[in-house]
């Protein structure tokens, strides 16, 4: 069984299909059709909920923190302890929710039908935002398409919504919604069961090792934005899964002296504070990382876990030298994070073996590292390149150099004959066009939608040509910013 609010209603759960997304749920089985299906891929937001959960602050003090997902990927089993708010949820007592009413105000909507979920950003970012600006609006609203109104009414009800806000019904019943959370808090695998489908929810890494080597043909489910396309573009059945988003244990984030120790299942907006701090270019990449919701839900283990060769994070872990602890049963390995990735789609991950956390060195002084993107679209977008440079100069000589690219090849990869052209030599403009020859040697690009291969190979030589004008002028800070 798995429990969790529908606002302040408690929804107990068992005999349910596994595969089915809290899209579905709310519209088919609640009759909650405020929810609207866009593009059943989280790509127009159209779908977008808020997902309260219990935090803890580093003093013990405890509050809500609110979220906005789309429902379209988030399987209902990834609900369990927590609380679910949807569009329906915000009118109370007859009168509209503060940012319903400025949507009203600003002439925001036009067909209606993307209203919702440009409704339910606007509250998640109102709950969030003490001191709101432009960014963080458009840091919102990036994962919202609407195809008539145009943005500038919306960001005009953004800003009189998070301006001037006042507090609602969901303040009002803060310290009764957390007593609801706590009497609920998971105290042992939950599961939701169909009969021919399944999804167990373990709490600790103990369980899920023994779990996943009891079945070991079970799908991993972390934030599901990549696993829930194969339900819902491919309709795929999962006869098993496994939701790891309920083990603390893999949604820590950790600083020791000499590295950084990220559980797999710590959602990309939770390593944002800490990969930024130590790599403002990591920082800026994760910005461009599809969109808010998508990074309110995937984590950071799954962006490495599926082993796509455009995977934004995988180039510049590689860069900077991360490695993998991979658990499976009681047995632990450390692994170089270059070496996970095999070929095209396939790891050195063994049967029942899962990333447990990934282990990011901290930064030094002497090290100058960069990342890049390059998309068809600023936000929202997927990589054509990805580009990550780090390398060591002293008194103008390149001591050493990790290269990486995505985007390049059927997985992401190092540079080797780029850094070998690299290493030992001056950094100067013929050190740099030697590295950029030698990039043909390392990569045979494919062509296709997002790229030809020509471009490809191109963009990866500028990028490189950019990162050595970058450092020799360091006022210049276009850094992630590329884009088509």
């Amino acid at each position: 069984m798995i429990q969790f609010l529908l606002n302040q209603e408690l929804r107990s759960e068992h005999v349910l299909d596994p595969n089915l997304t809290v899209l579905e749920y709310l519209r088919e089985h609640l009759g909650k059709s405020g929810t609207k299906e866009g593009c059943a891929s989280g790509d127009c937001g159209a779908c977008t909920v808020v997902v309260g959960e219990l935090h803890t602050d580093a003093n013990g003090g405890e509050s809500l923190r609110y979220r906005s997902l789309n429902s379209c990927l988030t399987f209902v089993s990834s609900l369990h302890g927590k609380q679910l708010i949807s569009v329906e949820d915000l009118k109370h007592q007859g009168q509209l929710h503060s940012v319903q009413q400025a949507m009203v105000d600003c002439h925001g909507s036009q067909c209606g039908f993307c209203t919702p979920g440009f409704v339910m950003s606007l509250f998640a970012l109102q709950k969030n935002s003490e001191h709101p600006d432009a960014h963080k609006a458009h840091e919102a609203l990036a994962g919202n398409l609407c195809r008539c109104t145009g943005y500038r009414p919306i960001l005009a009800a953004a800003e009189q919504a998070c301006c001037g806000k006042q507090p609602d019904q969901f303040d009002a019943r803060q310290a009764q919604t957390i007593a609801h959370l706590k009497a609920i808090a998971p105290t042992q695998t939950g599961e939701l069961n169909s009969g021919d489908k399944r999804c167990l929810v373990p709490l600790t890494v103990a369980d899920l090792a023994e779990l996943y080597d009891a079945y070991p043909q079970a799908r991993l489910l972390a934030g599901g934005t990549d696993l829930a396309l194969e339900v819902t573009q491919f309709h795929r059945t999962l006869p098993v899964m496994i939701y790891v988003g309920n083990v603390a244990e893999l949604k820590r984030v950790e600083r020791f002296d000499d590295r950084l120790e990220i559980g797999a299942a710590t959602s990309l907006s939770d390593c944002y504070e800490a990969l930024n701090a130590e790599y403002p270019d990591f920082g800026d990449l994760l910005q461009r990382f599809a969109s808010l919701q998508i990074r309110n839900q995937g984590t950071l283990g799954g962006n490495i876990g599926n082993a796509s060769p455009i995977g934004d994070s995988p180039p510049l872990l590689i860069a900077l030298g991360a490695q993998l602890v991979l658990c499976k049963g009681q047995v632990r390995r450390t692994l170089a994070l270059e070496d996970y990735f095999i070929d095209y789609r396939v790891t050195a991950r063994q049967e029942s073996e899962f990333i447990e956390k990934i282990i990011v060195p901290r930064a030094s002084a002497e090290q100058a590292f960069r990342a890049y993107k390059v998309s068809k679209r600023l936000d929202d977008d997927i990589s054509a390149v990805c580009a990550a440079f780090n390398l060591r100069i002293d008194n103008g000589v390149v001591r050493d150099a990790r290269v990486a690219f995505g985007g390049m090849a059927a997985t992401p990869k190092r540079a080797k004959h780029c850094e070998a052209a690299l290493i030992g030599a001056q950094w100067n403009d013929s050190t740099v066009e030697r590295a950029c020859a030698a990039l043909a040697e390392d990569f045979t690009p494919l062509s296709d939608f997002r790229a030809s291969k020509e471009y490809r190979l191109l963009s990866a030589r500028n990028l490189l040509r950019k990162y050595f004008i970058e450092l020799q002028t360091p006022h210049i800070e276009t850094r992630v910013t590329a884009y088509v």
